[in-house]
């Protein structure tokens, strides 16, 4: 069996939401051809998924990237149907588009084609996968659902959830400055110490190079919470609405070009 903490060989992309024209610009500069295929799944879409792939697809038509499909898992389109194995098979680029990360795990855990996608990952150096706001929260092992303002700071405040496993120990969130959502992610780091917090803002990614530290792109800020040495953690107060407290937490304000490894928790550079 795959060991699941086995270095990626894939390349991923991790981008908070917002414009992204800069991380489809990105992503056909790595495809090895312009006519390699491309798949966009908007499985955490639900409004007009087919307008957003297509829309995606102008963009990448406009830098030279001519396959570019649909990939639709839903409702009426089961994940391990043999016409779509074989996209993901195929593709040397899936894209997972925004929307409700919820539905994503919801429809691809435990599927066969959740299966293929981490092996590809783990064995294929040419393969590409990219994800934007819910599609890049999902990719992690956890990720925040809820959660808002200073109430994510009282017990119970937050929903954390599992996310598809493609970055072990780490629980990401997305639109990050943008939604003040600063609160939550404290929250979620405190409760699972294990993991690191990742806060990525709009225009702003997170690429991943097999055997090469994480670097940030984009145009604002990546956040970093570290609890690994945090200590006097109180995550249940003595009532409801007294919050939850800890000490000694290490933040990183990371900006493009800036590089952070993921294993040792350490900026680079």
């Amino acid at each position: 069996m795959p060991d699941p903490a086995a270095p990626l060989r894939a390349t991923l992309a991790l981008y908070g939401g917002g414009n992204d024209e800069a991380l489809v610009a990105l992503l056909a500069g790595l495809l090895p051809d312009p006519a390699a295929p491309i798949e966009v799944l908007t499985t955490a879409t639900t409004a007009n998924p087919a307008r957003t792939a297509a829309s995606y697809a102008r963009s990448w038509l406009a830098h030279g990237c001519t396959q570019v499909g649909h990939l639709e898992i839903d409702e009426t389109h089961p994940a391990d149907a043999p016409a779509a194995l074989a996209r993901l098979r195929r593709a040397a680029l899936v894209f997972l588009s925004g929307g409700n990360q919820e539905r994503l795990t919801e429809f691809l855990a435990g599927t066969e084609f959740l299966a293929v996608l981490k092996e590809r990952c783990r064995t294929d150096a040419g393969f590409v996968l990219a994800g934007t706001s819910a599609g890049a929260a999902a990719l992690a092992e956890f990720m925040l659902v809820e959660g808002r303002g200073w109430r994510s700071l009282l017990p119970g405040g937050v929903s954390v959830l599992p996310g598809l496993g493609l970055l072990p120990g780490v629980v990401l969130d997305q639109h990050f400055a943008e939604r003040h959502r600063y609160p939550r992610l404290l929250h979620a780091v405190l409760q699972r110490p294990q993991c690191l917090g990742l806060g990525l803002s709009e225009e702003t990614g997170l690429l991943l190079r097999p055997g090469q530290p994480a670097e940030v792109f984009g145009d604002e800020v990546l956040f970093v919470f570290d609890a690994a040495n945090a200590h006097g953690i109180s995550l249940e107060g003595p009532g409801p609405r007294r919050p939850i407290s800890g000490h000694g937490l290490g933040l990183h304000l990371l900006v493009a070009g800036q590089r952070l490894d993921l294993t040792t928790r350490q900026v680079v550079g």
